[in-house]
């Protein structure tokens, strides 16, 4: 049987998400092929010899570009059983089955991809292989079971090369490989699409099937490594023995993770370690400034909790990158220009990747947002072929703020080495608005830019 999997984007990264699955199907002799769309052409010849076709939807860009390929695959192949799995799909669950998505695999997807392969083979006893004929999937929707993962299997993906890398002006930018130690999160923010799906639970991916990532893709020329988890600090005491592990067996490999900015605070005793084992970078999201917003979106820290988390960075000696969703219903013109002037008095206005400064707030199906009052008033609708509940600002001039602020976003093109550049054009944007001139303070002098890496693929969404 041939399985064709289909990533469409996973932010500059080469798919976890296919190249786990991947080693699960090809112990069983499954013929897998794996494309990844966000750098090469949909394999139109592959597509028409495949009987399992499956997006890996992780997010809610993979998620719509997934459906834009949906027409094509169907037309290429209209007998293929088509799956998507990730995030994305459980809850969009209605509208893909309406599309002719037959099976939708949510959590910890490989042991049902494994099960919805050997169905279709029929190695094991299921309902008939085409779900078309009547017969619903017999897979979990979502699955949180506890699986033993392998190492993935990465044998037809692109080239680590040709993904995003981290910069570090003036040094080279280094070659960057990606892996994942847990899934799910204990959190409950509300803007999440993780929290519908594991509603307050993490798994974890066994630390021989980590290392054994880690040494494939340093063996295929990875100098850095992003850590996928959603928080790193979700299970210290999991991932601190990985890391250290992976810095004496690599001591030459940086890496970059994600932490809450409460758990940085909560965990400080081990930023140390992490400094000490080759962290460069430490990925936070921060959301907003204004404790109301916070509150809303029960990010668990405070505005105050964000400085005391940057100043404790600084003195540790890791950088951080800060993301923000500065676009919200409850967002005023004053706010966002607090939230550009906090930035600079921080001396952060080079660790904010510009595109954070444009993100408008996303509420797709299932949203925990859609219980707030305060959200349910801006609501306008869902709109299928956004993958998105649609809602404006009480403020027309915010929304006007927002289309500003992209576009000059986008005629700077994203251009990473003038971030305070761009920085300062945002912040005259935001001064024009209120009919002020004032100028930003120079910030504080660095001792080098290199004091700043960066990963080159600055979207999060």
């Amino acid at each position: 049987m041939k399985v064709l999997l289909i990533s469409t984007y996973e932010l500059g990264r080469q798919p976890f998400g296919l190249a786990s699955p991947a080693a699960w199907l090809r112990r069983e002799d499954f013929e897998v092929f794996c494309a990844d769309c966000a750098l090469d052409p949909l394999p139109a010849e592959t597509v028409r010899q495949a009987d399992v076709i499956a997006f890996y939807v992780p997010m809610h860009t993979a998620a719509r570009l997934a459906v834009e390929l949906l027409g094509r695959v169907r037309n290429l192949n209209p007998d293929a059983h088509i799956c998507f799995y990730g995030l994305y799909a459980p809850l969009n669950e209605a509208y893909l089955r309406r599309r002719g998505v037959h099976t939708l695999l949510g959590g910890e997807f490989e042991e049902g991809l494994l099960r919805l392969c050997r169905r279709l083979r029929g190695s094991q006893p299921a309902a008939p292989a085409n779900a078309g004929d009547g017969h619903p999937q017999t897979e979990a929707l979502i699955s949180l079971n506890r699986q033993h993962f392998v190492a993935p299997d990465r044998r037809g993906l692109p080239a680590l090369s040709r993904y995003a890398k981290l910069c570090s002006p003036p040094l080279s930018p280094k070659i960057t490989g990606y892996t994942e130690t847990t899934r799910g999160c204990k959190h409950h923010c509300r803007h999440c699409p993780i929290v519908p799906v594991y509603n307050g639970r993490f798994r974890i991916v066994q630390k021989e099937a980590v290392l054994a990532d880690i040494r494939r893709q340093v063996g295929a020329g990875a100098e850095h490594l992003t850590f996928g988890d959603p928080d790193f600090f979700n299970g210290p005491g999991h991932v601190l023995p990985i890391v250290e592990a992976l810095h004496r067996e690599f001591p030459a490999l940086t890496y970059d993770v994600t932490v809450k900015i409460e758990h940085l605070l909560k965990y400080r005793q081990h930023l140390p370690r992490l400094r000490d084992s080759g962290c460069v970078l430490v990925t936070s999201a921060v959301e907003s400034i204004d404790d109301r917003v916070l509150q809303l979106l029960d990010k668990g820290h405070t505005r105050e909790d964000f400085i005391r988390a940057v100043r404790l960075l600084k003195e540790t000696g890791l950088n951080l990158s800060p993301t923000f969703i500065p676009f919200t219903p409850w967002i005023t013109l004053q706010g966002y220009r607090e939230l550009l002037k906090l930035l600079s008095d921080l001396n952060l206005s080079e660790s904010v990747s510009p595109i954070q400064l444009g993100i408008r707030l996303l509420v797709p199906a299932g949203s925990k947002l859609l219980d707030l009052e305060e959200m349910q008033r801006f609501i306008r609708g869902f709109n299928e072929e956004l993958l998105s509940y649609e809602w404006n600002h009480p403020d027309p001039a915010v929304d006007e703020l927002h289309r500003q602020v992209m576009e000059m976003i986008k005629v700077g093109g994203e251009r990473e080495n003038n971030r305070r550049g761009i920085f300062m054009q945002i912040w005259e944007i935001a001064n024009a608005m209120l009919g002020l001139s004032d100028p930003l303070p120079e910030p504080a002098p660095l001792p080098s830019r290199a004091a700043i890496p960066y990963l080159n693929e600055p979207w999060y969404c």
